[in-house]
């Protein structure tokens, strides 16, 4: 009952915040954000939603999103989501503003921040991602449920459970087509039960007695990106019907000329097609990483952490499913994934080279187990990112990682990850490689401790400049100093409330639309 008590007392403390129910236009959440659509972007208080102590930081995109934490951000959504719908009921009829005036005005604000930085391309990378991220909670569960049943079958425990545990694990796995096409056809625009309808032909076992191109199809052939593809061409062929087809007839025709054009250029074309680039995406990451795995893991450990900052990570998405479907695990995600722990690494560093700031020392002691478990947004955006030299060491750490962990998959011994997700000690129930738990688990806890200590030590030597430590190594008396998140580091006054929080130095605000999930 406390828990929940609390979980609506943060969900009462952001409304107002956020402009009231009447500013929200839309509510989701993804692992670790509370994403809002709202009308007006000038009613938000950015400095005071910071100040709340569940409450890790903002960034604005084509939502306003509050890091609230893996865990969380689900318990707090609902208790959200009712106060909202009791403040629309509460409130009175307001003469003065009409919603469309409103909504006029937030959408012009809007449109003014997403002109800053939206590109197509990235606009496309957000549209994936908004496809795959609501399947992530299915991948976790069952990629756990897998792990759990693996330990069993090699530990010949319970042989009348694993069988169950197997069906549990897979089910999902099996019928993923279906709402990756249901989540596409939503995000493109169309009936999201149609996209579904001609994603579940491609895992349809009768495929097996088609020929196409001189193959026999066989059920899952394309698997994620062959759903792709087919919903987004329903969602065309959809919206083409709606313009011709008489609106008496809509109702019968276009649904089943929606089914039956994109269901047969699926079966003759794009089952074949997707399948052949599902199998050389497959091939190509085993071919990297048996022939350059310690290069290939050096720079995608180091790159990984400037990817997110620039929305580019989410066009591995669906590489890493494809992974999953095609080998069980995906072998980049645990290389990604040493980012995070340069990222701590540096953090620790700026923690004993800046012994006189109170500040960011309390703001990395809260936000330090965050990043253990892969959450990086407080570390990243509120320590190593605005202080410019440690989030490039912090890549460093991430680059040695990797190169650790790709040495291993060169050598032969292959980690990969059932789920995408989590990252940093959370990824360890997820783990998965070709020559039992056990090595797996100790070659991605090394990869860790190597992340560790690179980012350290390269951060602790090389990350500050004299100026640096000259302004930041300062006692502050009597308010704490933060870093601001725009224009360079700077001193500016904190508040009591920000202190000992994750989002106080370079906290996201409006002027960073580009900072996507950072679970690195």
């Amino acid at each position: 009952m406390a828990t929940e008590d609390k979980n609506r007392a943060t969900a009462a403390a952001i409304l107002p915040l956020v402009g009231g129910a009447a500013n929200v236009s839309s509510i989701a959440h993804c692992m670790t954000r509370l994403r809002l659509g709202l009308h007006d972007r000038s009613l938000v208080d950015d400095e005071a939603l910071k100040a709340l102590p569940a409450v890790m930081g903002v960034v604005e995109d084509d939502t306003y999103q509050i890091v609230l934490g893996p865990g969380t951000v689900a318990r707090v959504t609902p208790e959200f989501e009712q106060l909202v719908e009791e403040g629309r009921e509460a409130a009175p009829p307001q003469a003065a503003v009409s919603a469309d005036d409103l909504a006029a005005q937030g959408a012009a604000i809007k449109a003014q921040q997403k002109a800053k930085n939206a590109t197509p391309f990235k606009l496309f990378l957000r549209k994936i991602a908004n496809i795959f991220v609501p399947l992530i909670p299915a991948l976790i569960g069952c990629g756990i449920i897998a792990g759990l049943n693996g330990l069993l079958v090699n530990l010949g425990w319970l042989p009348a459970v694993t069988p169950a545990l197997a069906a549990m694990a897979s089910g999902f796995m099996a019928l993923i087509a279906v709402f990756v096409g249901y989540n596409t056809a939503k995000e493109f625009g169309g009936t999201p039960i149609l996209g579904g309808a001609v994603a579940a032909i491609i895992v349809f076992p009768g495929v097996a007695n088609i020929d196409a191109f001189g193959q026999t199809l066989s059920p899952g052939q394309g698997g994620v990106l062959g759903a792709l593809g087919a919903a987004v061409l329903a969602v065309y062929v959809e919206k083409w019907c709606r313009r011709w087809v008489p609106e008496a007839l809509d109702v019968l025709v276009t649904p089943t000329l929606t089914v039956l054009i994109s269901g047969l250029a699926t079966i003759f074309g794009l089952m074949y097609v997707a399948g052949e680039i599902s199998s050389a995406i497959g091939t190509f990451a085993d071919w990297l990483l048996s022939n350059g795995g310690a290069g290939a893991g050096f720079v995608l450990g180091g790159l990984f952490l400037p990817l997110v900052m620039l929305g580019l990570h989410q066009a591995l998405i669906p590489i890493h499913t494809t992974l999953i479907e095609q080998q069980g695990y995906t072998v980049l995600l645990p290389i990604l994934a040493m980012a995070g722990a340069g990222q701590v690494g540096a953090a620790m560093a700026v923690y004993f080279r800046l012994p006189r700031n109170e500040s960011i020392r309390r703001t990395i002691k809260s936000a330090l187990p965050a990043g253990l478990l892969g959450v990086g947004e407080p570390l990243i955006y509120g320590v190593s990112l605005p202080l410019g030299r440690p989030f490039i060491t912090a890549c460093v750490g991430g680059a040695f990682g990797g190169g650790f962990v790709g040495l291993f998959n060169q050598l032969g011994d292959t980690v990969g990850s059932t789920a995408i997700g989590p990252s940093g000690w959370a990824l360890f129930p997820l783990l998965d490689g070709n020559h039992g738990l056990g090595s797996t688990i100790t070659i991605y806890g090394a990869g860790l401790l190597v992340g560790y200590v690179a980012g350290f030590l390269a951060t602790y030597f090389f990350g500050f400049s004299k100026d640096l430590l000259t302004e930041f190594n300062v006692s502050q008396d009597p308010a704490p100093s933060t870093v601001a998140a725009t224009g360079g580091p700077h001193s500016t006054k904190d508040t009591d409330a920000d202190a000992g929080r994750a989002n106080g130095p370079g906290s996201t605000g409006p002027d960073s639309p580009d900072k996507a999930p950072a679970r690195v």
